[in-house]
């Protein structure tokens, strides 16, 4: 639905038609009820062990988890920590707490043990369920805080924590005596958390969102779908980590549709091209790191890609040449940008069939408000003048747990003020300049370091790039781009500083220099690091 906008310049995505998931007694009773309606259609597919999960058996293990749950102690608003990989296990775990009204706190597998002690004293659990991969380091830090009365490991085993339980041995175990049904605890939507997520942390450690039934209720209630193509026979890809809350609502939503999910468990090229060649994938959920994949690297001609329609991608800017060369080389009709984050349960701004203007992220979720303002005079702006976006609705996080300090600087007076520049044009389309924290200052002038990033990614010969500013005493900061080039190529600093300077404006041109990595740190959902960046640049042996 077109945004329209009200007095004042705040514009408004439109009404909520459909409340399905909000007019439940709980989240937790809605997937249930999903299920149980799907029967035996796939909803989940292992792409690695080539496994299919039907809606029947999700409900029936929900079930039997929840019951054994509760016979663990756990009750309504305590909170269960998820540490695991993308597996079924992972998405069992997630929704019986769903089921029992407990809040579920993912925990990032990549983690250090101070990551991990930082996270779980944010939001408490009382049992945490832990993967092999991350099962030790879990066990570890939790032994260490006595609010942990348990670990249930999803796979492996450890000797870090006394009460440890074996997921499949408590799912198999007879005396946990379970029914076919089960009934959700009546929900406060408004108070009961569904989920605490981590923020991405990019400037320190990371905040503890925290996201309430309705804000899951109402994200359900605004999705869009296909109107051309029946849900069930909709195969959607993701590798998007669940711990994120770009892959946990991915999960959530797609599921709760009845579409067929395919995961894997991390990026693996010839496993990810693999999985959209054999399970016919037609739509993935895409981050920019992934797209530039599929737009450069040679082995993506190996692999058949053409039951792909739509590539859904978020997390961070894309190119506008990025996208053109993924729809020359493989042939996708359909590449849809979105906006979101953390703190506003994942999506607030998307493309669609009449809205998708190049380098645009799409017009407002229908139930959402929007404004921008500048950042310095907090005066609302009209369409095409750049500030600060702010958002308002019922996907608006309560806030950050424990912190109400930075809770009351992200919100004010209902507003979600975001940090990231923008603006509206005449339709009402939305487009992200950048962040109010990363902008260059070179002598009075804003120099958005993804304009530049997305300039440097159309040269053939850099596989990818990521720009801050160098400290200069006399221009305040200097364009510095970090490059990571193609395989076997011949490329050297002044030919990269050469090539901006030839299609960039002076401010823009890379008068702080050139350093080439191997990588580019970056977040799970593809974010830049550039805090990492920053720290190269303080390091003595810096190659500068």
């Amino acid at each position: 639905m077109t945004s329209v906008e009200e007095p004042g310049n705040i514009v408004f995505g439109g009404p909520m038609t459909v409340q399905e998931a909000t007019g439940s007694r709980s989240l937790g009773q809605y997937v249930l009820d999903k299920y149980k309606s799907f029967g035996d259609r796939t909803v989940l597919v292992d792409a690695i062990k080539g496994v299919e999960y039907s809606a029947s058996f999700m409900h029936k293990s929900i079930v039997r988890l929840a019951y054994i749950l509760q016979k663990l102690g756990v009750k309504q608003n305590d909170v269960i920590g998820l540490s695991s990989e993308n597996s079924i296990n992972f998405a069992l775990t997630m929704f019986a707490g769903f089921a029992v009204g407990a809040t579920v706190a993912p925990l990032n597998v990549t983690y250090s043990d101070r990551e991990v002690d930082h996270a779980i004293n944010l939001s408490k659990p009382k049992i945490i369920f832990a993967s092999k991969l991350t099962l030790d380091r879990v066990a570890k830090v939790a032994s260490k805080n006595n609010f942990v009365k348990g670990i249930i490991a999803i796979s492996g085993s450890s000797k870090n924590f006394k009460n440890i339980y074996a997921f499949n041995k408590l799912m198999d175990n007879y005396k946990f005596k379970t029914q076919s049904e089960f009934t959700s605890p009546l929900a406060n939507k408004d108070e009961d958390m569904a989920l605490i997520v981590c923020s991405s942390g990019t400037t320190g450690l990371p905040k503890g969102v925290q996201l309430t039934q309705r804000n899951i209720m109402a994200t359900l209630d605004s999705q869009s779908q296909p109107a051309s193509i029946a849900v069930q026979d909709v195969t959607v890809l993701t590798v998007i980590p669940w711990f994120h809350v770009f892959g946990c609502l991915t999960l959530i939503g797609t599921t709760c549709t009845g579409a067929r999910l395919v995961y894997l468990p991390k990026f693996d090229d010839k496993q990810f091209l693999s999985a959209i060649e054999t399970y016919r994938v037609m739509t993935a959920f895409m981050v920019p790191p992934l797209m530039v994949f599929l737009a450069k690297h040679p082995i993506v001609d190996n692999y058949d890609l053409s039951s792909l329609m739509v590539l859904r991608c978020g997390a961070a800017p894309l190119s506008r040449d990025t996208e053109d060369q993924i729809k020359k080389r493989i042939g996708v009709p359909c590449i849809r940008q979105g906006y979101g984050l953390s703190e506003a349960t994942l999506s607030l701004l998307g493309q669609n069939d009449d809205f998708c203007k190049p380098g645009s992220v799409g017009v407002l979720k229908v139930g959402i408000y929007a404004k921008v303002v500048d950042p310095d005079t907090g005066k609302i702006l009209g369409a095409n003048e750049r500030g600060e976006l702010c958002f308002k609705g019922d996907v608006i996080m309560k806030g950050y747990i424990g912190d109400t300090e930075s809770t009351q600087t992200a919100i004010k007076d209902g507003w979600l003020h975001t940090g990231d520049i923008g603006y509206f044009d005449v339709d009402f389309e939305f487009f992200i300049v950048d962040r109010i924290k990363e902008l260059i200052k070179y002598k009075g002038f804003q120099v958005p370091p993804a304009e530049i990033e997305a300039l440097l990614l159309t040269h053939d010969k850099i596989k990818d790039a990521a720009v801050i500013g160098k400290p200069d005493e006399e221009a305040g900061e200097l364009p510095l781009a970090f490059v990571v080039k193609q395989a076997n190529v011949q490329l050297t600093e002044n030919d990269v500083i050469q090539f901006v300077n030839e299609h960039a404006s002076p401010a823009k041109r890379l008068r702080g220099g050139v350093i080439f990595v191997d990588e580019i740190p970056k977040n799970p959902s593809g974010k830049i690091l550039r805090r990492i960046l920053r720290n190269m640049l303080k390091k003595p042996k810096s190659k500068l």
